[in-house]
């Protein structure tokens, strides 16, 4: 089994830089990916540039979930969407992909908790889903061995997962089979404009003509919009994750409480989290975005570790640059891909919750650790907007940890929000002017 992708993975896609396309996208996530996947059936010309690999960063460092339950009602739509597309792509690819159909339950452990899933619910079942209230005898008959004290929890039976170090890349096979030309180690410097419209774009490898861009390069979006004078209220958080070694089966699927989560992988073991800790380094988009971010820091603060600064080079370091030119060394060539330390402390506390909760089972033996940087917006939910003042820029970041698992279904609105066609969903959630129009920043459910 592989775990995340890094710099030492040999570049896969390796295409020649064209001289003109229709659209390039920056960034080789998974919604960078479907975008071109979905640009490229619509027969429009798309070249893909990545800095690094494809899915390098948080596209194979997340949990691999697939899930509608808990989503923002702005985003509920489109995952309906994406989850009919995943299992699609389960019949074109195979069980090599890792899509497994078998169901997320959050767990409570106090009433409130389970009041919140209960106001969920009401919104599951407006959208048709299958999601149910669990009771505390229906949670210790689902988990073999739980012994934790969970009050109950809420399923939905159709989320699914599927492993993400293996299916991004199987995804943006598939893109190139479209007709999309994918080039990693490539990186995006500037754009090309005349006139304020988009011409073309500059790389490492050369200019590529084009009239449109899609800037999908998750934790980096906001440093390179920064350099064209779009300020987008983007910050990146680390997440940790770990791999244990193979262990019996106490549930086939996904579990999530306030303290953990796990998950089964294919090689039998469990992937493990802190179920809403993360770690933030403090930089200077950090202190340029403190008062959008009040509303989302009063309900995560006791879960945030704060540190000082970020790692050298990293987007918001404090010595990274905010300014450069077309044929200057940018900051998107000095770290190819992002592979911060995970916390071992937090995931230290996972092992021991995981005991606590299935001592029969008891502490899992970790194989590996890592984490990834994830994208966030201050109401949680992604940007995905054309930018008015640059023609031909459209803009999908901020997916806020809820990626991977929507990739398919947005990267197909996406594309056909860059081919001007209509996207079937209400956007309006995910316009950038939300940051500027006096709109009040209401973050998404924190389930």
């Amino acid at each position: 089994m592989q775990f995340p992708i890094s710099e030492a993975n040999k570049p896969r896609f390796t295409a020649a830089l064209p001289a003109a396309c229709d659209v390039v996208v920056l960034g080789g996530g998974v919604i960078g990916v479907m975008t071109a996947w979905h640009l490229a059936e619509r027969g429009l010309k798309v070249v893909l540039c990545e800095k690094g690999r494809i899915a390098g960063e948080q596209s194979s460092r997340n949990w691999g979930w697939i899930r509608q339950q808990g989503r923002d009602l702005g985003e509920l739509p489109i995952m309906v969407e994406s989850l009919r597309i995943w299992k699609s792509l389960a019949q074109e690819f195979g069980a090599g992909l890792g899509f497994r159909q078998e169901g997320v339950m959050y767990l409570a452990r106090t009433e409130a908790e389970m009041q919140g899933f209960a106001d969920w619910l009401v919104h599951a079942r407006a959208h048709g889903l299958d999601t149910v209230m669990q009771s505390a005898g229906q949670v210790q008959d689902a988990i073999k061995g739980a012994a934790a004290p969970w009050v109950g929890g809420l399923l939905t039976p159709s989320d699914a997962r599927a492993e993400p170090w293996v299916a991004v890349p199987m995804l943006a096979e598939g893109a190139v089979a479209r007709g999309a030309v994918l080039i990693e180690d490539c990186a995006v410097r500037r754009l090309d404009r005349a006139g304020g419209r988009i011409t073309g774009v500059y790389t490492e490898k050369g200019r590529i003509a084009c009239d449109q861009v899609v800037v999908a390069g998750g934790a980096w979006s906001s440093l390179f919009l920064r350099a064209e004078g779009v300020v987008i209220p983007q910050l990146a958080v680390l997440a940790s994750v770990a791999a244990t070694e193979a262990m019996p089966e106490a549930y086939a699927g996904n579990v999530a409480d306030d303290r953990f989560a796990f998950r089964r992988r294919l090689d039998g073991g469990y992937s493990i989290a802190p179920g809403a800790a993360h770690d933030f380094f403090i930089g200077p988009d950090a202190f340029r975005h403190m008062l959008t971010y009040i509303p989302v820091l009063k309900k995560d603060f006791r879960s945030t570790v704060f540190r000082p600064a970020a790692p050298k080079h990293y987007p918001d370091a404090w010595g990274t640059p905010r300014k450069w030119q077309a044929d200057q060394v940018s900051p998107f060539e000095r770290i190819r891909v992002l592979n911060p330390s995970p916390n071992m402390k937090a995931l230290s506390d996972v092992q021991d919750n995981f005991a606590q909760a299935l001592p029969e089972l008891g502490r899992p033996k970790l194989k590996a650790a890592w984490a990834g940087m994830i994208d966030t917006m201050p109401d949680v939910v992604p940007v995905i907007d054309r930018v008015a003042a640059v023609p031909g820029l459209v803009i999908a970041t901020g997916m806020s940890g809820h990626g991977f698992g929507i990739g398919p279904g947005m990267g197909r609105v996406v594309a056909d929000l860059v081919a001007g066609k209509d996207t079937g969903h209400d956007l309006s959630r995910f316009r950038l002017s939300r940051f500027s129009d006096g709109s009040k920043i209401a973050p998404g459910p924190s389930l």
